[in-house]
C-alpha cells in the first residue's frame, strides 16, 4: 500500500471541468483499481486530452454512437475502448455533461499491487514498464470493456477510483502533440506528462498506413 500520499478521494466536481483543465491536473494522482485478487494502485504520469466534437482526434468527433456514448457524460465515469483487435485503453470522462470529452491514461507508476500487475504483464522487463503506455496500463490494471461506463463514485469501494495523490510542481509538467494522432488533430499540444519520469511512454508521431500494391 502506498504510504505518505494524500488518500483523499477526488470529487465528481474535479471531473466536471474542461478536459484541458482536468488532463494535466490528473498527473500525480493515484488511481485505485479493486479486483477480486486484490488492490492495484498507480500514480498517473502521462495523459492525453480528447475534446469530443471539437476535436478531430477524438472518437466523438462525428457525434454520439453506441461505442462512444459514455464520453457524453456524466463526468466521473470510465470510457474503455478496444483497439487494434487486441488492446484495451482506459479513459476518464470529464464534463460538462452532454459534451463528449475524456482523458486517456497513457502511463503510470505502480505503487501498490505490483505482484498482481506482473502476472498480467509478464513481458515487462522491470516494474517501470508495467504501465508504460496506455495498453500496458490497462492490462496491468485488468481493465476491459466490462468496465466501460464504470462510475468512479459508485459507493465506498468502486472498481476504479482516483485519490488526491501527489501532483507534481507545475514546472515539471510538460505538454506536446498526442501520440499517433494524425490529420487535423495531430498538432494540438494535448499530451501531458511529468518531466523525466521513467514510466512515461516514448512519443511516436502518426504513421499513415500504406496500401499494399495490387
Amino acid at each position: 500500500m502506498t504510504k505518505g500520499l494524500d488518500r483523499t478521494p477526488l470529487t465528481r466536481d474535479f471531473f466536471d471541468r474542461s478536459v484541458l483543465d482536468v488532463a494535466p491536473d490528473l498527473l500525480g494522482r493515484t488511481l485505485v483499481r479493486r479486483t477480486d485478487e486484490g488492490l492495484i494502485e498507480v500514480r498517473i504520469t502521462e495523459v492525453e486530452a480528447y475534446a469530443g466534437e471539437a476535436d478531430p482526434g477524438s472518437h466523438a468527433f462525428r457525434g454520439r454512437t453506441a461505442r462512444n456514448s459514455v464520453m457524453f457524460g456524466p463526468p466521473g465515469h470510465t470510457y474503455v475502448y478496444f483497439t487494434y483487435g487486441m488492446w484495451h485503453c482506459l479513459n476518464l470522462v470529464c464534463g460538462p455533461e452532454g459534451h463528449a470529452s475524456g482523458v486517456l491514461l497513457r502511463a503510470g507508476e505502480i505503487n501498490a499491487g505490483a505482484a498482481l500487475a506482473r502476472v498480467r504483464r509478464i513481458s515487462a522487463r522491470n516494474d517501470k514498464e508495467l504501465a508504460k503506455g496506455p495498453a500496458r496500463l490497462a492490462t496491468a490494471l485488468d481493465v476491459d470493456r466490462s468496465l466501460n461506463g464504470s462510475d468512479l463514485f459508485a459507493g465506498p469501494t468502486p472498481a476504479i477510483s482516483v485519490l488526491h495523490g501527489t501532483p507534481p510542481p507545475s514546472d515539471q509538467v510538460r505538454s506536446g502533440p498526442r501520440t499517433g494522432v494524425g490529420g487535423d488533430g495531430a498538432h494540438q499540444p494535448w499530451r501531458f506528462w511529468i518531466e523525466s519520469d521513467p514510466t512515461v511512454s516514448p512519443y511516436r508521431a502518426h504513421a499513415p498506413r500504406r496500401r499494399k500494391p495490387k
